[in-house]
């Protein structure tokens, strides 16, 4: 494995510079031959992550790729809709598999982004719903696409406050550590290990 690269929003990109972020310990274990690019942008979009992340990503000619977007789309619109963040999704993938074929395509779903968030009861319940809605439409892309999806929504790790920030949104640094370790775990079941073992808990 050569090329690692990791698209998405603030999930995958951190917010505080320097801050230890879940992809940093996958480039790590892959060790110091692996070239690394962070791509993911605070605030991204779906949209964004295809229409600016996408190429970049594709010009590095990865063999390995984490993909996680849809979040903003559902926080910045009162009515996100879901068959097109779905489609957008789909043609990510098959794009990736199309000019990345030797890739490793790694994708998650999203916790519930409104448990620890300070929201109105109508917001909450409007995030709440548009998770569920976005977090089932990547489920059913990733297994007609065969993409590997980790599951965040249901994780018992995403009910224990201490993994998320201050704002109950973002990953805390045990956030981000434990989202490492699951998706080392699903590479190395994947591709049947990486050089190092995941360090244990």
């Amino acid at each position: 494995m050569t090329t690692y690269v990791a698209l998405g929003d603030s999930f995958t990109a951190g917010l505080v510079p320097g801050e230890p972020r879940w992809p940093d310990e996958i480039a790590r274990e892959l060790g110091p031959d692996t070239r690394y690019e962070n791509l993911a942008e605070v605030g991204a979009t779906s949209e964004q992550v295809e229409m600016v992340q996408l190429e970049r990503a594709l010009a590095l000619r990865p063999d390995l790729v984490t993909l996680v977007c849809g979040a903003n789309d559902v926080l910045e619109s009162t009515r996100p809709d879901a068959d097109e963040y779905a489609q957008r999704l789909a043609r990510m993938f098959r794009r990736l598999r199309r000019e990345a074929p030797g890739a490793e395509i790694l994708s998650a779903t999203y916790p519930d982004i409104s448990r620890f968030l300070d929201l109105r009861p109508r917001s909450r319940a409007r995030v709440e719903k548009g998770m569920e809605l976005f977090n089932a439409a990547a489920r059913k892309v990733a297994r007609a696409e065969g993409i590997v999806l980790l599951e965040g929504f249901d994780h018992p790790a995403v009910r224990d406050r201490t993994t998320f920030g201050e704002d109950g949104f973002h990953p805390s640094e045990e956030g981000h550590r434990r989202a490492a370790m699951e998706f080392l775990r699903a590479l190395r079941s994947r591709m049947g290990g990486v050089r190092r073992r995941v360090r244990s808990a």
